[in-house]
């Protein structure tokens, strides 16, 4: 969480992007229980455990969908997950 906040600049006030010297695209969004479910039930992630796989393929496949900034979803996923219930 802390690198998505230096180095992305989404000009909302929640990410800082004030680290130039490293690029959204090197980022992979964090899986935690609430972001590994919401992505699952988005057919995302298949992997059932919350582990360096499935952030690989989390990863890979948020790539798909955005390869300069994969991590843009994270509030997304996260958010869904916990004040949803989805």
């Amino acid at each position: 969480m802390y690198l998505r906040w230096m180095v992305r600049n989404d000009n909302s006030g929640v990410d800082f992007g004030i680290w130039k010297s490293l690029s959204p695209s090197q980022l992979s969004c964090p899986l935690d229980v609430h972001s590994g479910n919401v992505a699952r039930k988005l057919g995302l992630l298949k992997r059932k455990q919350n582990d360096g796989k499935a952030l690989a393929e989390l990863d890979t496949n948020l790539r798909n969908l955005n390869p300069i900034d994969p991590v843009k979803y994270d509030f997304a996923l996260f958010g869904l997950g916990v004040f949803e219930g989805f």
